[in-house]
């Protein structure tokens, strides 16, 4: 594909911004869900730090740090995640006091990971804790006056938190997948169905272009009925043009051949006389040219209008049987490998006269045989696909390469013993360049010239 379907780049399209929107969408959902999680973790935490900070703050020495449980038994179960810890700060001596959690270990100072206070006058972080456990940590400084100046810290294990986002990730991750599953779907479903009017009228376009078709037919959405409307008005606009020139080519053609006739008749009825036996030069010269020009406008204006399928076996075998005929006298064998199926996208005319000028320049110049071949090739990405090929080869003696680039030249000739106005080679060049196809000459394998048509093929 010289490029993707519009369908397929609006699918493609419509699917990255699906993806990417679901993943954006989902990152922020997991990034709010955690928070919440830390959020409700830390009101947890900071309801432990005030009553440990009541505690500090009662004048009970009945509470060490033995029986203070915060009311959280994991506070007593040793390296179990959840721990309290007290530090004298004022520097008059290193008290600390810790839950039984911490089995004489302490906890990291939120203050020493560079975490600053609150606006509450807390420090809310991770740090990490005894046997290499991640924990959410709340601290806070308290000022008892002359009692001294404290560090109260709670910590929690924080694999509650990973674990309640991973759970939420999974069930997120699984909802927005069925999700993503369901709109491309949908998205599929709206890509082929809104663009089916646009493919119909590729269709139809590739029809009319063909020739299986004159207009585009049948019902269309009402955002798409103006464009078959305006293309019908526009292939019937250009029928007419069509018509039109082909009118003003036959007029021109009758007004100048009649003037040529006149001009012809006066100089033959001078007999020898020099400047008549001139001006029968120059009108023939003349007549070649206004039939060869008028035959390009005829065939430009043919070709682009609707064509036709013309087949391609019948046409080649009213050539062979022509060309004997005419031929009779120097006994030329005319010889064609033809498939039955063969179809050329053109006017049958138009294949008559390139054919027939490749075939009776062939008669011409061969010995004995003349050999026509046409096979049906596949071109991918290309204008002409299939393209159609038909091979002329003859016996005769040939060209070279120099002579095979003058011969296709309009007028050129090389042997002024033949017959004919050197037009015949130039008219198939132009007349399938005008089907976007060309002519090739070679050497044949039987040593004359080979003559190799690729034209538009069905």
């Amino acid at each position: 594909m010289r490029g993707s379907s519009l369908a397929t780049r609006l699918f493609l399209s419509a699917t990255a911004w699906v993806v990417i929107i679901l993943v954006v969408t989902g990152i922020a959902l997991s990034s709010v869900y955690r928070q919440a999680s830390e959020r409700a973790f830390d009101r947890r935490l900071n309801l432990y730090l005030r009553t440990l900070i009541a505690e500090i703050a009662t004048p009970d020495d009945s509470n060490d740090k033995d029986n203070q449980a915060l009311g959280e038994p994991l506070f007593e179960l040793p390296l179990s995640g959840w721990y309290w810890q007290i530090t004298r700060i004022d520097g008059t001596k290193q008290e600390v006091r810790a839950s039984r959690s911490l089995w004489d270990k302490k906890l990291p100072r939120l203050e020493d990971e560079a975490i600053e206070l609150n606006t509450a006058g807390l420090r809310i972080g991770y740090i990490t804790g005894p046997e290499d456990q991640r924990l959410r940590a709340a601290e806070r400084p308290v000022d008892l006056g002359s009692d001294g100046r404290f560090l109260a810290a709670v910590a929690g294990d924080a694999t509650e938190i990973f674990e309640e986002t991973r759970a939420f990730d999974f069930y997120l991750g699984g909802t927005f997948l069925a999700l993503s599953i369901g709109l491309i779907l949908t998205t599929i479903f709206q890509v082929r169905y809104g663009l089916a009017p646009l493919k119909r009228i590729s269709q139809s376009l590739a029809d009319i272009r063909s020739g299986r078709a004159e207009r585009l037919e049948g019902q269309f959405p009402r955002e798409i009925a103006p464009l078959a409307s305006e293309t019908n008005a526009l292939i019937d606009a250009n029928r007419e043009i069509v018509e039109r020139a082909r009118t003003h080519v036959g007029n021109l053609a009758h007004a100048i051949k009649t003037p040529l006739s006149v001009i012809v008749n006066e100089a033959n009825s001078h007999g020898s006389d020099p400047f008549a036996s001139k001006v029968l030069e120059q009108a023939d010269v003349m007549r070649n040219q206004v039939a060869h020009h008028l035959e390009r406008a005829r065939i430009a204006a043919r070709v682009t209008t609707v064509v036709s399928i013309t087949d391609v076996a019948p046409v080649i075998e009213a050539l062979r049987r022509t060309m004997e005929k005419i031929h009779r006298d120097r006994n030329i064998v005319v010889e064609a490998m033809v498939p039955p199926d063969l179809k050329f996208r053109g006017e049958k005319q138009d294949l008559e006269e390139m054919a027939g000028n490749l075939v009776d320049n062939a008669c011409k110049w061969a010995r004995e045989k003349v050999l026509i071949e046409v096979l049906s090739e596949r071109v991918p990405n290309s204008d002409l696909d299939p393209a159609l090929k038909i091979i002329v080869d003859d016996d005769g003696k040939g060209l070279s390469a120099e002579e095979r680039d003058q011969v296709a030249r309009r007028g050129q000739r090389l042997d002024e013993s033949k017959p004919g106005s050197g037009l015949g080679l130039s008219i198939v060049v132009e007349l399938a360049g005008l089907y976007r196809g060309k002519l090739d000459l070679a050497t044949a394998p039987t040593g004359g010239l080979r003559a190799v048509l690729t034209l538009p093929g069905v």
